[in-house]
């Protein structure tokens, strides 16, 4: 379809949809992949809205990981399967004893519908669970409508080298930076075309979306897409803070602020605000903190650490800033600081480190002086593959 041109009103895919139906919908029976944050400008579920524009024709739900109301917490916390009362229909969890649809589930639907916020990052697994999804769907003939939402943290920054053959886990099923600047949709267009899965794919995209927008451009108001990404804000460190789920420092789990604060027992939250404001972090200021987790890591334990405030949401470069910070602690407190153990993601065997950076390289050669080598990637390079994906250009 179309992208949006600068003059057009602001849509999701979904309120594109609901207008404008793609052909492939017509008479069929509907499959929803969706959330919490699954909502139209007016707060309205997609799954409701797509009831009401069809009736009779949802007959399953879908839900990723943390569930259809996002209710459980992270690393394999599983959700169950259950049933929409209201809507009468199963409600199936692609976060439990698998993560894609079985083919029983697939028996319900004629056409899966997708409609998920993603937040543009390679370990967050909404894109796992699509590719899953697609692999499944084109198994078994049933086409896949994504309903094209926005990247929130914009769609031109691209951080972190490409995952590395040999590292695929549920956070990264496929070769691509940590920042990928793709839309859900764009994402989707580049699984079926690269890794060749035959699926039969349509994308309804926005209209009135631009690459360089986030999502305080948008004038939506932020529903968070999972548990410990209440803010935006959030979103925008997440791309790096995430490496510290691979770590013992606490990432703000069990406190409001989840990835924009950070630290453990032993870390003296001046010592290291100092460090970071040396090396002049682009986009980005730190305040030394105490806080204490009610859950996770150091629950109940007052923890020194930071909390990153972004100044400059379009400077600022989350995944080179985490892996200078990880450097300072490490290098301000070798005798505390580790790397986590597996089992991470269903990974039971390589470092969670390893899967989320997608390399052996962060665990193996973290520097001070190394920083801008571990964070490099060639920009021009994902361009120039993702060109042929790109709906918004």
């Amino acid at each position: 379809m179309r992208g949006p041109t600068p003059s057009e009103p602001f849509r999701l895919g979904l309120e594109v949809c609901l207008e404008s139906p793609p052909p492939v919908l017509a008479g069929r029976r509907l499959g929803l992949l969706v959330n919490q944050a699954s909502v139209d400008r007016r707060f309205r579920y997609a799954h409701d809205l797509v009831a009401e524009r069809f009736p009779g024709r949802v007959t399953a739900l879908f839900g990723p990981q943390h569930g259809l109301w996002s209710e459980q917490q992270d690393d394999m916390r599983e959700t169950p399967h259950a049933r929409h009362a209201r809507l009468g229909v199963p409600v199936f969890s692609l976060y439990a004893d698998r993560r894609e649809p079985a083919p029983e589930m697939l028996a319900e639907i004629d056409v899966l519908v997708v409609d998920l916020q993603d937040v543009g990052t390679r370990v967050y697994t909404w894109g796992s669970t699509l590719l899953g999804c697609l692999r499944a769907c084109a198994a078994h003939g049933v086409p896949v409508v994504v309903l094209d939402r926005p990247n929130p943290v914009g769609g031109e920054v691209v951080e972190g080298p490409l995952l590395e053959p040999g590292f695929e886990s549920f956070v990264g099923l496929a070769r691509l930076p940590m920042r990928h600047a793709l839309t859900l949709g764009e994402l989707a267009r580049h699984f079926e075309r690269t890794l060749r899965l035959g699926a039969e794919l349509h994308v309804v995209a926005m209209r009135g979306y631009r690459r360089a927008l986030l999502w305080p451009d948008l004038a939506r108001a932020w529903v968070p897409p999972s548990p410990n990404l209440p803010r935006f804000e959030g979103a925008l460190v997440y791309p790096g803070q995430v490496l510290l789920e691979g770590t013992n420092l606490s990432e703000g789990r069990g406190t409001t602020t989840p990835f924009e604060v950070c630290g453990a027992p032993w870390v003296d939250g001046e010592r290291l605000a100092r460090a970071l404001e040396e090396r002049a972090l682009p986009g980005l200021t730190v305040r030394p903190v105490r806080f204490v987790p009610t859950f996770h890591k150091f629950a109940g334990q007052s923890c020194g650490g930071v909390f990153l405030h972004p100044t400059d949401a379009r400077a600022l470069r989350p995944y080179r800033t985490t892996l200078a910070l990880l450097a300072e602690v490490a290098e301000l407190w070798p005798e505390h600081f580790a790397w986590r153990g597996p089992p991470y993601e269903y990974e039971t065997v390589k470092p969670p480190i390893d899967v989320i950076t997608g390399s052996s390289r962060v665990r193996e050669t973290l520097a001070r002086d190394r920083v801008a080598e571990l964070a490099a990637v060639d920009v021009a390079a994902w361009r120039s593959a993702t060109r042929p994906d790109r709906l918004y250009d």
